[in-house]
């Protein structure tokens, strides 16, 4: 199965609420933590919503 490696690069102070939310169920709390997430819709959607706040990478 595989698996997204999310890093993120921009704070998200100054953000929306939820894009702020989104970064905490993903597992982030600041600039240049990495989590490994399964490849799923639900986090592919997370990912969408702070898109500009974070990288991802495919990983096996």
């Amino acid at each position: 199965m595989a698996r997204l490696k999310v890093t993120q690069i921009k704070s998200g102070i100054g953000g929306k609420q939820n894009q702020r939310d989104t970064l905490r169920s993903l597992g982030l709390k600041r600039i240049s933590d990495t989590v490994i997430q399964p490849d799923r819709p639900e986090i592919r959607g997370m990912v969408h919503t702070v898109t500009h706040l974070v990288t991802v990478e495919e990983v096996e």
